[in-house]
């Protein structure tokens, strides 16, 4: 994939970019290993009607990267929602961004999505503008809350 604007290409994320995937996770506070990150993006790749992960790169460098994922829902309409977005901050503000969201979009269509959704943490206000800035509104204001999850048996 060809980015429509300079020369930052767009494509999949591949296993050997696991460790510049978790170096850039780590500058927005989600900090893993590039074994993690190997592991976690192994699931990913092997499930690509569920989701995607690009890469922005320029001249063989990595400028960062996207996450995204179709979940069906009862409640609404097909819809994609972008799990990640990430640039290094050295190469912020130069359309890595931009074109990988482009990207993404053409890939929810793809997949028969009629929207696409993003959740920003409060204190990213460039983050906000950003996604204004390409079309997103925002629409909901909500508290997420998460509970760490103790394996035993599954049943249903």
């Amino acid at each position: 994939m060809r980015g429509s604007g300079s020369n930052i290409a767009i494509r999949r994320a591949r296993l050997g970019d696991a460790g510049v995937i978790a170096k850039l996770g780590g500058q927005l506070g989600y900090p893993a290993t590039e074994e993690e990150l190997a592991e976690r993006l192994a699931k990913l790749i092997h499930r690509p009607g569920e989701g995607v992960v690009l890469i922005a790169e320029a001249s063989g460098e990595i400028m960062g990267w996207l996450h995204v994922s179709v979940t069906p829902l009862l409640e609404v309409p097909l819809s994609a929602e972008v799990n990640g977005l990430i640039v290094d901050e050295a190469n912020r503000s130069q359309g890595a961004g931009a074109e990988l969201l482009e990207a993404a979009e053409r890939w929810a269509v793809g997949k028969g999505c009629k929207s696409m959704s993003v959740r920003s943490n409060v204190i990213r206000e460039r983050a906000h503008g950003f996604y204004l800035r390409h079309g997103y509104e925002h629409f909901k204001t909500q508290k997420v809350f998460r509970k760490s999850l103790k394996v035993a048996g599954y049943r249903l």
